[in-house]
């Protein structure tokens, strides 16, 4: 489960993230990264916000890839940088893709967007 401090909830936020902050796409998942410097960013934890869109599929899929999604980056949260906000927009294949797929996918648009 991902914790209440470390969730996306204003739309500012997500549109922040995804207009200004980097980005990687897979397969199944796009990834945007916005890493805060300064003041501001440095004393809050990394934030992640999910988008799963009707493109995914019916309401159990869009449910099951969300949670999929949620316990993806509720394992990797040590790994993002603190005041970070992250945008997961999954894709429509990713109503197919298993949990391990999903994983390797995340993790690989991870390190293409937190490489320096």
């Amino acid at each position: 489960m991902l914790p209440a401090s470390h969730r996306l909830r204003r739309s500012d936020d997500f549109r922040r993230a995804v207009r200004s902050g980097r980005r990687a796409a897979r397969r199944a998942v796009v990834l945007h990264v916005l890493v805060q410097t300064g003041q501001d960013g440095a004393a809050e934890p990394a934030r992640v916000g999910f988008v799963v869109n009707k493109a995914v599929g019916n309401a159990v899929l869009r449910n099951r890839v969300h949670r999929r999604l949620r316990a993806v980056m509720a394992s990797r949260l040590p790994e993002l940088p603190p005041g970070s906000l992250t945008v997961v927009r999954a894709l429509p294949s990713s109503a197919t893709a298993s949990y391990d797929e999903l994983a390797a996918d995340v993790d690989s648009a991870l390190s293409r967007v937190l490489r320096p």
